[in-house]
């Protein structure tokens, strides 16, 4: 009888608390999910513990983003987010929050505090946003501190426009970059001084799976990477590199890229959002680049300034491709709306190993790529 009552109980437990977030893969999971030139990335990691950053855009595209995050969601056999990283309050990357947390469990939420760009669009999504995150753990970021995620050293990089000071463990050696670097008095996409905006006080992070290193820093700006990167390299080398800004020349400077040397760069970009020439410029001379994906054919670069189809994970039906570059709007001009793009997306996934090797697959077409360690 009590061997009876404690297999009992011991079922109880199981079904209580189940086994759904764990899954046979050994690799690190990452999906960068197509949500129309905002930003979210769905990490799982071999224990099945996930992290979601950024949830999409607001308003008639929550939906659709929140669809797109939850069939990444489904493809990785998860059942709650147990950290969601609100990089910074702009309306692309945390505007699809409230309708996520309709969809699925979320754990904890991880941002860099108050807004500091309040406006009648994003108030409404960021009281939401409080009323969620206030029934669950809510922590926030400080520069040099860690995210504790079993198997990743997450660590953030810079949060509230605070920069880290002390060298990550390899790193610290001078960077050749910082002699040629030239900071904006303006900024490029809005016209408006930079410092002031939510884009610079972007949780940034760097993570470390094994030999597997990846550095993301949101929408962190151009000035800020002289911060981050001069006169020493505080981040070293890593293996995958999140395009910052969408890809857009308002970020990525050669001081930053080339400084870090990655061997593969994911661009998570919109039709007309990023993959200016400028920045194409930067990204496709990094001096150990092996390939750059990105999640949309860019109109911004046109066929001049972009990467073969098979690395491009959507392609707009009917869309006119133009071979030379769209020119940019005037300064103060909102530009032409992109391509509607509601139906079918596809994301770009990393599956990467504890030895520093990886592999990208681009869902739209199948095709994956293989990337050795110790290259």
């Amino acid at each position: 009888m009590r061997a009876a009552l404690a297999f009992l109980t011991a079922l109880a437990l199981f079904v209580a608390f189940p086994a759904a977030q764990t899954r046979a893969s050994k690799s690190l999971d990452i999906y960068v999910v197509d949500v129309e030139g905002g930003n979210a990335q769905l990490w799982v990691t071999p224990s099945g513990e996930s992290v979601l950053v950024d949830t999409g855009n607001a308003g008639a595209a929550a939906v659709r983003d929140a669809d797109r995050i939850m069939a990444a969601v489904k493809d990785a056999g998860i059942s709650q987010i147990d950290h969601l990283i609100t990089t910074h309050y702009h309306g692309d990357h945390v505007g699809g929050l409230p309708e996520l947390a309709t969809r699925i469990p979320i754990k904890e939420f991880i941002d860099h505090g108050a807004n500091v760009q309040p406006t009648p669009q994003i108030d409404p999504v960021l009281q939401q946003y409080g009323e969620v995150a206030a029934k669950a753990k809510h922590t926030i970021a400080k520069t040099g501190t860690r995210i504790p995620v079993t198997g990743l050293d997450w660590r953030i990089v810079s949060a509230t426009g605070q920069v880290l000071k002390t060298p990550l463990p390899g790193a610290g050696a001078a960077n050749p970059y910082c002699a040629g670097f030239k900071r904006h008095d303006v900024n490029p996409v809005s016209g408006g001084p930079l410092g002031n905006t939510e884009d610079e006080q972007s949780v940034a992070s760097h993570i470390t799976f094994g030999k597997f290193r990846v550095l993301y820093l949101a929408d962190f700006d151009w000035n800020q990477e002289v911060e981050l990167m001069c006169p020493n390299n505080r981040i070293g080398t890593v293996d995958l590199f999140v395009a910052s800004r969408h890809g857009q020349p308002s970020s990525n400077s050669e001081t930053l890229v080339h400084a870090i040397r990655p061997r593969v760069i994911i661009m998570n970009n919109g039709p007309r959002k990023g993959g200016q020439p400028a920045a194409m410029n930067v990204l496709l001379n990094s001096p150990r680049l092996e390939d750059l994906w990105q999640i949309h054919f860019a109109l911004m670069g046109g066929q001049e300034y972009t990467v073969p189809g098979i690395f491009i994970a959507n392609v707009e039906e009917g869309a006119t491709v133009p071979v030379a570059p769209l020119p940019p709007a005037a300064r103060g001009t909102p530009p032409p709306p992109a391509p509607q793009h509601n139906g079918p997306a596809y994301w770009i996934k990393v599956s990467a190993q504890t030895d520093g090797s990886f592999t990208v697959t681009n869902a739209r077409n199948g095709f994956s790529k293989t990337y050795k360690a110790g290259s």
